[in-house]
């Protein structure tokens, strides 16, 4: 790439990045708005919650159904077709005179987020140089740990000054940036194959393939099985106030913000490598978490911990999953976001059942334990070799040891 691709290439990136940025921060949004929400529409808090579920529900069957009926339209039509379905759903949202128009719009979102990340997550090797695409793509995840960061302050400011409303608002206008963004930067980004809902099956062949989603289902789980609990621990078992919650909050984001970029440079030496050691890592700073719930200075030391590992564990799953596919990283991205949409599912209804049953220490420990459990088969079976072939590159492509990282995890096409 000239200096002026290479220039073009990195706001391309960063338009994506943009783009998943307002998708995560419209998602987690209503969080901290699910009171007023529930009391302006004059729903039960429990209803209201089913915006959230409906969202994820919606994006996990989206995943694989966007990628295969887009697969012969260029990417660049599809990620801003994505965007304006972002806008559209957050307008909607904004303007919802009752709880079931605000439930369509979330679905709508759903199919955002599921068609976006199935597709986008993997783009930044169309748009950069090889040897810069996990560093592009810690760009482009880098939205999820922002968006996380952002989103519950955001809510609960919007929350306690306006109306609920004006937080959609809000999202609509930051995804007119994205699509305004887009459309200026964004090169044509030919298909390069059709996708059919055989092609998704066939991934499950390769045993490369199933344990990233096996793994990613473990990791997902155990990560929202004790992240959904995390305020009431501070509260209940810590006992500090709103606002060191909220502190306590923000320093987990940062620090995921952080573990994500390291990310970057750490799965240059080593997928295998750098996911085992996050996932021991994070199984222990959760199992930690309720002894010492006495000490504050000690929590926050371990959610800085579980914040740094957790920012690389996104990115690594994915760069695993884009290696596995021999028909493109959109494949196995696909199956990934279907997973991970249904493992936070069932992390969140895990958690909630441990919490009823034996309370909050139990659910840490749970998921640690399911954590634990990730890590070793993650671990073992991914030590074995595989027969899974790396997405075909300019040149001859070799098959790939299960700790190592790919050439390239798409071929390159220079703006």
């Amino acid at each position: 790439m000239t200096s002026s691709a290479e220039r073009r290439g990195w706001l391309s990136v960063l338009s994506v990045a943009l783009g998943s940025f307002v998708l995560v921060l419209s998602e987690f949004l209503p969080i901290g708005l699910l009171p007023a929400i529930a009391s302006d529409l004059d729903v039960s808090i429990g209803t209201a919650g089913l915006m959230v579920v409906a969202t994820g529900l919606v994006g996990a069957v989206a995943a694989p159904v966007v990628t295969v009926l887009t697969s012969r339209v260029d990417r660049r039509v599809v990620l801003v077709s994505l965007t304006v379905l972002l806008v559209v759903a957050d307008g909607l949202a904004a303007i919802a005179p009752s709880f079931p128009v605000l439930l369509v719009a979330r679905m709508l979102l759903g199919v955002g987020i599921g068609g976006f990340w199935a597709i986008g997550a993997g783009i930044a090797g169309r748009l950069v140089r090889p040897d810069v695409v996990i560093r592009a793509t810690s760009l482009i995840t880098a939205g999820v740990s922002v968006a996380t960061v952002v989103s519950l302050p955001l809510g609960a400011l919007v929350s306690s000054l306006a109306t609920w409303r004006l937080a959609f608002v809000i999202g609509g206008a930051l995804g007119l940036v994205a699509l305004v963004l887009q459309l200026a930067m964004l090169p044509r980004i030919p298909a390069q194959q059709q996708v059919r809902f055989a092609t998704l099956g066939s991934l499950l062949r390769l045993p490369r393939a199933r344990v990233g989603l096996i793994a990613a289902a473990f990791l997902f789980a155990a990560q929202f099985a004790a992240y959904t609990y995390i305020a009431p621990y501070l509260q209940e078992l810590v006992r500090v106030g709103p606002d060191t919650i909220t502190l306590a909050l923000l320093v987990f984001g940062i620090a995921g913000i952080v573990g994500n970029f390291a990310a970057g440079f750490t799965l240059g030496r080593s997928i295998l490598g750098t996911l085992g050691v996050a996932k021991f890592v994070l199984a222990g700073a959760v199992v930690l978490l309720p002894l010492l719930a006495h000490s504050v200075v000690g929590v926050f030391v371990l959610l800085v911990v579980w914040g740094l590992v957790w920012g690389a564990l996104p990115l690594g799953m994915q760069t695993w999953m884009s290696s596995a596919s021999p028909a493109g990283s959109e494949t196995g991205l696909a199956l990934f976001v279907t997973t991970i949409q249904l493992a936070i599912a069932a992390g969140s209804v895990l958690g909630g059942a441990a919490v009823s049953s034996f309370g909050l220490a139990a659910d840490f420990w749970l998921s640690g334990g399911v954590a634990v459990i990730g890590a070793v088969v993650l671990v073992a079976l991914g030590l074995r070799r595989s027969n899974a072939v790396p997405v075909a590159t300019a040149g001859p492509a070799a098959t790939p040891e299960p700790g190592a990282t790919p050439t390239a995890p798409v071929a390159v096409v220079c703006p």
